[in-house]
């Protein structure tokens, strides 16, 4: 187990200073455009394959890195860039965590490298969750999964909404209900290959931030996947049903297919949200101290430089919640006080914070699209929001703490 610490290693600064420059150099300059455009950045995906950060051996390499810091490191960099085109970037990583969470070494080895494609033909991936009437609410999924035995085939009928890169991915990864009877912990979760029929992107959604990335509606329509393409396989599944029917006659409590990815996900959002922070926080610094007003620098004024001393307080603070959660994570230490939870809630609402006080900071310029806090604050208010509200991170530390049901 490696011990917890507070200071990158020479391999891992190496990491971080060829990510800040790929994020300074490549990102930066293509932000505003791909924001005002909303599409997919296609060409900066290319650019991050070409030098290796968008591949399976980047992220694997940091994903199993014993410290736990390379992703978060990885986050932090590429969203202090800009979120829109790193959520475009790494948004096949939920996908692939997904993967990681529930398949079988013959999955993970057989989709997870099609998810991302090759430097020559760039390929994204999906991980499909949420519905319009089941968010927050797992246990009100009604999307279906229905085993035809004598095809040895799965069928999947329903309606996702918000997925990152639905309907543009080659793979999807869909969370589906196979039990009804058991609520949230009769779902799995199913591989859609590229090109299966019945698979179609719904209304593509125009959002207020991370206007690059890609969001849509996923309609499933009849589609029919192999038995093979159930992550964990038909015996796993059926063992873990007849624990959760026991469990669910004993009172006992079991988490499902979709909370175990973003369960692993979540120090990583909270990563990303110290990036956008960190990114805001530069920029008011540097706006404090080289814009003048009555004849000397604006952070000479204590209700600026507090601003500023507030800031980066709560970045460091927010930085240190995910370090300890990823840490805790990859060296198997249980989340005994939603650590997890702690770490995405703090970020996410540091980075609302932060980025709301760096345009009032710089003021009516902060407010026009000529100065970048603008973008990344309308940006950072989706942390907030995707993988788990701070009302459900709130939730779930609560209920963990307490160790009731709270509603």
């Amino acid at each position: 187990m490696a011990e917890f610490t507070m200071e990158l290693n020479d391999e891992q600064q190496e990491v971080r200073d060829w990510l800040h420059g790929f994020a300074a150099d490549v990102i930066r300059p293509a932000a505003a455009e791909w924001d005002e455009r909303e599409e997919t950045p296609w060409p900066v995906i290319q650019e991050a394959a070409k030098i290796g950060v968008y591949s399976l051996d980047f992220y694997a390499q940091q994903y199993f890195d014993p410290t736990g810091l390379g992703i978060p490191m990885v986050m932090e960099e590429l969203f202090w860039g800009d979120a829109g085109i790193a959520l475009s970037i790494v948004g096949t990583g939920l996908a692939a965590v997904g993967v990681l969470a529930n398949g079988t070494e013959e999955q993970i080895g057989t989709w997870i490298p099609q998810m991302y494609g090759d430097v020559n033909d760039v390929k994204v991936a999906a991980f499909c969750s949420s519905e319009p009437d089941a968010g927050s609410d797992v246990a009100s999924m009604r999307t279906r999964a229905v085993y035809d035995e004598a095809k040895d085939e799965w069928v999947l009928n329903g309606t996702k909404t918000w997925a990152t890169n639905g309907g543009i991915a080659g793979v999807h990864v869909v969370v589906a209900v196979v039990d009804p009877e058991l609520g949230s912990k009769g779902h799995a979760s199913f591989i859609v290959p590229p090109g299966t029929p019945g698979l179609s992107q719904g209304q593509k959604f125009k959002k207020h931030g991370i206007r690059a990335s890609h969001t849509a509606e996923v309609v499933l329509e009849n589609v029919r996947v192999p038995g093979s393409c159930l992550l964990g396989g038909k015996e796993k599944l059926d063992e873990r049903l007849a624990r959760a029917r026991e469990r669910a006659r004993s009172g006992e409590r079991v988490k499902n297919a979709a909370m175990a990815t973003f369960e692993a996900s979540r120090p990583a959002v909270g990563a990303m949200a110290v990036g956008t922070a960190r990114a805001a926080y530069e920029v008011a610094l540097d706006y404090a101290v080289t814009r003048e007003q009555f004849g000397r620098p604006i952070v000479d004024n204590q209700g600026v430089a507090f601003q500023l001393a507030d800031m980066r307080t709560s970045i460091d603070a927010a930085r240190l919640l995910v370090w300890r959660a990823s840490w805790m994570a990859v060296n198997g230490k249980p989340f005994t006080a939603a650590e997890g939870s702690m770490s995405k809630l703090f970020a996410s609402e540091t980075a609302k914070k932060v980025t709301g006080q760096a345009i009032q900071i710089l003021g009516g310029n902060g407010y026009t699209r000529e100065y970048p806090v603008e973008r990344m604050h309308r940006d950072a208010a989706i942390y907030t929001i995707f993988e788990g509200t701070s009302e459900i991170q709130r939730l779930v530390i609560a209920r963990t703490l307490a160790g009731v049901p709270i509603r």
